[in-house]
């Protein structure tokens, strides 16, 4: 439960820090932190609007979308400190019930009937599937390591006492924020601010939204980039007090979305051949750090 709580905390001003922070290298005042939380709330006063041409597949995505969102953070830990719902193989339903709201903003996106935004769809599909492969064999190599197949018992397990499990851990945590990135189609893979169309992924996928709906869309991303924080955070609690844990929590969320901001300012984006071969990469540092957990095992012969 605390977990939920600090995520919601945190997902109020996280993207204003990476837009400050944006603002700030490139010598600009920018808007205020919470700016983008203001224009959500904005957006859930209106009402939404639906081509004559999509069918209830486009007006039930983004609720199902944001649903998946809220039911992954329902199973992140905070510390020592259990998560709402936890069982063993969580880790496995985390990424599925995400894949859920993903595959349900695809097909709202074809169901529109536009082949702009249906270019988009079969780009987040790509990225989508390309990622999955380094997030089980990040969190795959955890379980080993541990001896546990839930978020809880991992993260209550894991001890870094030695200069492998300090890199593998730092290892993990860089998988993680890149993950964050290429989920939420942020730099180097897609910039949200971006209207070209050949270089549009996220964005041309909701271009059909308004309203209430997009709104949803947009809350997601910020809960998305909290949720993602909260598991880097999880790597570096381990027996602290409570209101320690809490500083390091909101610690490690400033950090990420400076760290966000930072790479989206002096990261150029890549042309889209080059995404599929960046994402595999999250997949090769993965695959290390699972042939580190088999070094500290001493499964290697």
């Amino acid at each position: 439960m605390i977990s939920f709580f600090l995520i919601i905390i945190a997902s109020l001003f996280f993207t204003g820090i990476v837009i400050r922070t944006k603002s700030i290298l490139s010598g600009r005042k920018g808007p205020g932190i919470f700016q983008p939380v203001k224009d959500i709330i904005r957006l859930f006063k209106k009402g939404a609007v639906y081509s004559e041409t999509s069918s209830f597949v486009f007006q039930i995505a983004p609720s199902i979308y944001f649903a998946s969102v809220v039911m992954a953070i329902l199973v992140i830990p905070f510390g020592t400190y259990n998560s709402i719902i936890s069982f063993e193989g969580d880790f496995v339903f985390f990424a599925y019930v995400l894949a859920l709201g993903k595959f349900f903003m695809i097909i709202s996106a074809l169901d529109t009937g536009s082949a702009f935004e249906g270019m988009g769809a079969s780009r987040e599909a790509l990225y989508s599937m390309l990622l999955e492969p380094a997030f089980f064999l990040l969190m795959g190599s955890m379980s080993l390591l541990t001896g546990h197949t839930s978020f809880h018992d991992i993260f209550t397990t894991l001890h870094l006492g030695s200069y492998i499990s300090y890199a593998l851990v730092a290892m993990a945590t860089f998988v993680m924020i890149m993950t964050a990135m290429v989920e939420n189609s942020r730099m180097p893979i897609d910039d949200p601010k971006t209207h070209l169309e050949l270089t549009m992924v996220h964005e041309v996928m909701i271009l059909d939204n308004s309203g209430f709906d997009l709104g949803l869309i947009m809350y997601a991303v910020n809960l998305k980039f909290a949720m993602y924080g909260t598991l880097i955070a999880n790597f570096y609690f381990h027996t602290f007090p409570l209101y320690i844990t809490v500083l390091m929590f909101f610690g490690i969320q400033l950090g990420f979305a400076i760290t966000a901001g930072l790479l989206e300012s002096f990261t150029a984006r890549f042309r889209m051949n080059h995404n599929a071969q960046y994402i595999l990469t999250l997949s090769c540092i993965s695959l290390l750090i699972f042939f580190g957990v088999l070094l500290v095992l001493g499964k290697f012969i």
